[in-house]
């Protein structure tokens, strides 16, 4: 039986916001700038595309993997120490990354470490943590908010990290970054600050939870269609820039396009948030899944040009993330928010899934092929299909069900 959601501390709104917002902002930005590391490491370490590609296919794998453990360890002992641990792990797999000589080098510290570190301070964990200190009626939207935050950090370290890399080259950037992730410790203590650690003693454990998860129709409709997110989202971030590269582009059309989709999604992510609230969410959802696939269609159809790059990249932008609020409040909304941070990250490790094999097919395809097109292709298909897979998905409570059946 789903137990009833705790009592929600009482901290102001805005201040709940703003600390989860600069957690997820400081995280999920510079994780979206390894794209622009690919090339000036490839090259100077003499590395293929798929070395590199496998390493962050390893952190993207990792990173869901380890998602459903970090999740479950904040909702039993708390956000507050998940969240310091995984800023120092941050910090070590980035000073690890600036010094790793070999691709084993970096699959263990781009891949490994930052993978696991990734799991205890990105969305899963801050939504746990909001989950017990924001109102049902406002979680969506809060959730829209902060998964907004994380665009922003986009947006605001693409131009960052280009700027560096020029500057400094790409060994000083990382550096920098590795002191940048030991932000998340003050922030994180903000954050949780007043929030009891661990979930009551009574009622339904970890496990009957999982088990009651696992047996319901829409979570496993969830799972499915939030790897087809991954493998699309991470595929672009990471290859897009050595797209453009290859068809004759400047280094700088490429970043800005990243910075143009992190831009975007920050009103994309925000006003997903915001539908989610007024509209079933199973339909918002779909038809972001059928926008992605018509926008790609219509990229590769159209003449490639700087113009067409940015209209892609912002219009991409607003269907970026604003997955993240909708599927992680369903899951809330379904399941109440005792054991959120693990089920929804049960739900994000098939996200990670996803992102393993379009980072690692991408650079694996392109090696074979010389081009990307066949993954271009499989983005445009998965995208179909995670439409037809969201419509059926029952967004009532569990609770809510079992009354309506009692009657």
């Amino acid at each position: 039986m789903t137990n009833p959601s705790p009592p929600l501390a009482q901290r102001p709104l805005a201040t709940v916001l703003t600390f989860a917002a600069l957690i997820v902002c400081v995280a999920m930005g510079i994780r979206h700038t390894f794209g622009l590391f690919l090339t000036p490491m490839s090259m100077e370490h003499q590395w293929s595309r798929e070395v590199f590609s496998f390493a962050l296919a390893l952190q993207n794998l990792l990173w869901g993997a380890t998602q459903p453990f970090a999740g479950w360890l904040a909702d039993r002992y708390g956000a507050r120490r998940v969240l310091w641990s995984a800023s120092v792990l941050y910090a070590l797999g980035l000073l690890g990354m600036a010094y790793a000589a070999t691709g084993t080098g970096l699959a263990a510290t781009a891949g490994l470490m930052i993978g696991a570190a990734q799991s205890g301070c990105t969305y899963s964990v801050v939504f746990a943590a909001m989950g017990k200190l924001v109102p049902d009626a406002k979680r969506g939207w809060a959730m829209g908010v902060v998964a907004a935050a994380g665009s922003f950090g986009q947006f605001l370290m693409i131009p960052v990290a280009s700027g560096l890399i020029g500057g400094m080259g790409w060994f000083g950037t990382l550096l920098v970054f590795a002191a940048s992730a030991l932000l998340i410790i003050p922030l994180g203590g903000a954050l949780t600050k007043g929030l009891v650690a661990g979930a009551s003693g009574h009622g339904q454990t970890a496990r009957e939870a999982l088990g009651e998860a696992m047996r319901e129709k829409s979570f496993v409709l969830l799972i499915a269609g939030y790897f087809v997110c991954g493998f699309q989202v991470v595929f672009i971030g990471v290859h897009f820039p050595t797209y453009l590269i290859d068809k004759g582009m400047g280094a700088e059309v490429g970043m800005t396009a990243l910075a143009l989709i992190g831009l975007f999604n920050v009103f994309g992510s925000y006003s997903a948030g915001h539908l989610g609230n007024r509209l079933p969410k199973r339909h918002v959802l779909a038809g972001i899944y059928a926008a992605r696939s018509v926008v790609i269609s219509l990229f590769l159809w159209a003449p490639l040009s700087p113009v067409s790059v940015y209209l892609f990249s912002a219009v991409m932008g607003l269907l970026w993330l604003s997955t993240v609020p909708l599927t992680n409040a369903i899951v809330a909304q379904v399941f109440g928010v005792r054991y959120l941070g693990m089920l929804s990250g049960l739900v994000f490790f098939s996200h990670q899934v996803g992102s393993f094999l379009g980072v690692w097919l991408g650079g694996k395809l392109f090696d074979a092929t010389g081009a990307y097109d066949t993954v271009w292709g499989i983005c445009i298909l998965l995208g179909v299909l995670s439409a037809l897979i969201h419509l059926p998905i029952d967004e009532r409570s569990l609770e809510t069900r079992r009354l309506a059946t009692a009657h």
